[in-house]
């Protein structure tokens, strides 16, 4: 992408001023050890970007001149969680000193939502005492919610040491942008078998997966059924390929079934009718290229979409990322990958069957209420 590429922002029904000062940087926030991969993805989709700081979980960007970006600029870096424009960096010995510095250093404009995270989600932050003492000094509600309405304009901190935040803003408009730092907002359900049901969930948010109810779901790896379970909360029937045992409270569901072998050993012929393939098989990525090529390219078998997890030795062998994609689309489906904040060192891949438009009357993988 070019700066000349850049796409001007969506229109809103409430009115929108654009924040002054605009900030000469970009700060992007990633899972920790993926920053080269994120660097690797940004010099082929940016290359006039200029890498400044670079620590765990945070790499920042500075904008080449005469490029300024739109207010919910999001590019598609795979492995970004938060992409922000940087305003700088505030360092002070006790949090109303930074929260002042950082308000001041943010100026005077109409923040609608402040998202605090830290850099690195493993420190011990109290990040609900941060935000609320910048909701206070930005005359916001206490008990504004977490998660932005689309085109707010969200003030960003980020947590680098007790006594340095990063400071800078955004406007919400994708899932992840309103989510803040980019992390899943949901926590696992104490009923939910396995966290796989977790990185679906985010999966269909993330994409707007468009599951309907009704139709027919075949995962290559079903065991122990977490995104099995997820898919049967959407209303599909779904078929579990695995030569593990799923969980009872899966097995047990009137509209599961389990093929209990290998994928490889199930005839292809049987993968016919299936509206979306998943795989989240805890093997090499060509690995499950090869599952998935097996099925998705057999006579008679055209799903509408693919959910696919991609599981990484390393995050370098993220570097292949492009001809993986490529082989989506050698399949004729356009695919999208992105790094999900509640997986481990692993992509999503999801991919639409090319062509095909997508559906306005179908209901959406909707959870029921208090699921």
């Amino acid at each position: 992408m070019s700066p000349a590429s850049a796409a001007p922002p969506p229109t809103y029904e409430r009115p929108y001023t654009s924040p002054r000062p605009r900030g000469g940087f970009l700060l992007v926030a990633c899972p920790g050890g993926a920053e080269e991969e994120l660097c690797r993805r940004q010099r082929e989709l940016l290359p006039a970007l200029q890498r400044g700081a670079w620590r765990r979980g945070v790499v920042t960007f500075r904008l080449p001149a005469g490029f300024d970006p739109p207010d919910d600029f999001f590019p598609d870096l795979v492995f970004a969680r938060a992409v922000i424009r940087s305003l700088g960096q505030v360092t002070a010995a006790t949090t109303a000193k930074l929260v002042a510095a950082a308000t001041a250093l943010a100026g005077a404009a109409d923040w609608d939502n402040v998202h605090v995270f830290p850099r690195d989600p493993r420190a011990e932050t109290d990040v609900s005492a941060i935000r609320h003492a910048l909701l206070e000094a930005c005359a916001l509600p206490a008990d504004a919610p977490a998660i932005a309405a689309p085109g707010d304009r969200v003030l960003d901190c980020v947590i680098d040491t007790p006594d340095r935040w990063w400071v800078g803003w955004h406007r919400a408009t994708s899932p992840p942008s309103r989510w803040p730092g980019g992390m899943y907002p949901v926590p696992l359900p104490a009923d939910k078998v396995s966290r796989a049901w977790l990185k679906l969930d985010e999966a269909i948010a993330t994409f707007g997966i468009p599951l309907g109810h009704g139709e027919r779901a075949c995962e290559l790896g079903g065991a122990p059924g977490g995104s099995c379970q997820r898919l049967l909360e959407a209303g599909l029937h779904v078929v579990g390929v695995d030569p593990a045992l799923v969980d009872e409270r899966v097995a047990a569901q009137s509209r599961f079934t389990h093929w209990r072998k290998r994928s490889r050993d199930v005839k292809l012929r049987d993968f016919r009718g299936f509206d979306w393939i998943v795989s989240d098989m805890n093997i090499d990525p060509v690995s499950t290229l090869e599952a998935l090529g097996r099925v998705v390219t057999a006579p008679g078998v055209r799903p509408k979409g693919i959910v696919a997890t991609l599981k990484l030795p390393a995050w370098s062998r993220a570097e292949a990322l492009p001809a993986w994609l490529a082989t989506f689309r050698g399949w004729g489906y356009a695919p999208q990958a992105r790094h999900l904040s509640t997986g481990g060192r692993e992509l999503c891949v999801y991919a639409e069957r090319a062509g095909r438009p997508r559906s306005t009357t179908r209901r959406r993988a909707t959870r029921r209420p208090g699921r």
